[in-house]
């Protein structure tokens, strides 16, 4: 079944963030949206210049009428404005027992402020205890805890102090902290996990926030752990950072309609074949003739790789022996546990997951008539490895 996902917040008119991002996401990872749209902006990708809350009852209103007809798996809650807002929202949401991602929207990406100074306390007593996860950002941090938070211990300080103020775990966003990499924080009362990747050099990054919660609350609604979600999440967003169209003057929207085929589905789905090759240059001519993109040219090794318009991947191989041969790639969210269900239901695994020199992560396998399978995990360097094109 589709999971049901209602995303709370406030709509952009500019597309990038707010509603537009979250559904966007929800439909790129295969959820169903719904909203509830709290406040209307006027906004493009320099700024808010202007803001024009709903009524609160229109609020509730939009909440109650998704639920009691569609229902609902996972929800999701941005920008809320005021305190009118936030306690119509709790007061509909009262007795609903599926995830809820909180992400305390309080400054757009551009310094605008989205919720009125008052109304923070009220999210604090009436959202926070609801809430699965809470997904601020370093300043959000400091405003909820008001504490400063320079270094990742400051992080983990503030989080576990967030944590105490009723929600079941907090997930400390470290984009604003200086250095190449970026670390996130999973902090639950059974401990914390740290998520770290390097920075994405770029401008095009409205919606980050959002994307990132509507996404954990697709993988949340779908079924997922909280930490599976996670790095699904922050795959996503990483992805669609870097598939960005570059639009606007100012921070520009992200490439949601480009992150095809690597994390959409928690099952495993068919992204990659490898055929063998005899002759590279005839081979790599003739596929380009097809139409599709060469993202990976690697002679020396008699290696290529071709993206089709829908993400899926080709590659060739000029090998001798079995190397050569015929490989189909499936992607699995779940790799370790998946193999591990496999050889639990009796099949023979020839090779169990491991780390590959090309970032991916691969375990291996044949089906009845000898053909090798392989199930892998690669996240961005599926599309996007060190050596792409």
């Amino acid at each position: 079944m589709t999971a049901r996902i209602l995303a709370i917040a406030g709509s952009d008119s500019g597309g990038g963030a707010g509603i537009q991002a979250d559904i966007k996401t929800i439909t790129m990872l295969g959820g169903y949206a719904m909203t509830a749209v709290t406040a209307i902006t006027v906004q493009n990708t320099l700024g808010v210049s202007a803001v024009h809350a709903v009524p609160p009852e229109i609020v509730a209103g939009q909440i109650r009428a998704c639920i009691d007809d569609i229902g609902v798996d996972a929800i999701k809650i941005g920008m809320l404005g005021n305190e009118a807002t936030i306690n119509a929202v709790a007061d509909a949401l009262e007795g609903i027992r599926v995830p809820i991602v909180l992400d305390p929207v309080m400054i757009a990406k551009g310094g605008a402020a989205l919720i009125e100074e008052e109304a923070v306390w009220a999210l604090m007593q009436r959202l926070l205890p609801m809430a699965t996860v809470i997904t601020p950002n370093v300043p959000e941090l400091v405003a909820l805890t008001e504490t400063e938070v320079e270094d990742a211990a400051d992080m983990l300080l503030a989080a576990q102090e967030l944590l105490n103020a009723g929600p079941r775990a907090v997930l400390a966003k470290g984009g604003h902290l200086e250095g190449l990499s970026l670390t996130d924080w999973l902090v639950t009362r059974q401990g914390h996990q740290a998520f770290t990747d390097a920075k994405i050099d770029t401008t095009s990054s409205h919606g980050t926030g959002c994307t990132l919660s509507s996404a954990l609350a697709c993988s949340l609604g779908q079924g997922m752990t909280l930490p599976e979600a996670v790095k699904r999440a922050r795959t996503y967003v990483r992805l669609a950072l870097r598939s960005a169209p570059g639009l606007g003057q100012g921070h520009g929207p992200l490439g949601h309609g480009q992150v095809i085929n690597d994390v959409t589905a928690p099952t495993p789905v068919l992204n990659q074949i490898t055929l063998p090759a005899t002759d590279y240059g005839a081979s790599l001519a003739f596929y380009r003739a097809l139409g599709l993109r060469l993202i990976v040219d690697k002679p020396e090794n008699g290696y290529a790789r071709f993206e089709a318009g829908n993400g899926v991947t080709l590659s060739i191989h000029v090998a001798d022996g079995a190397a050569g041969g015929t490989t189909v790639y499936l992607e699995s969210l779940r790799l370790d546990a998946g193999v591990a269900e496999l050889a639990a239901a009796g099949l023979v695994i020839d090779q169990l997951p491991q780390g590959e020199d090309w970032l991916w992560r691969e375990a291996r396998l044949s089906d009845p008539a000898g053909n090798r399978i392989c199930l892998y995990a690669a996240g961005e360097a599926r599309r996007f490895p060190p050596w792409r094109v």
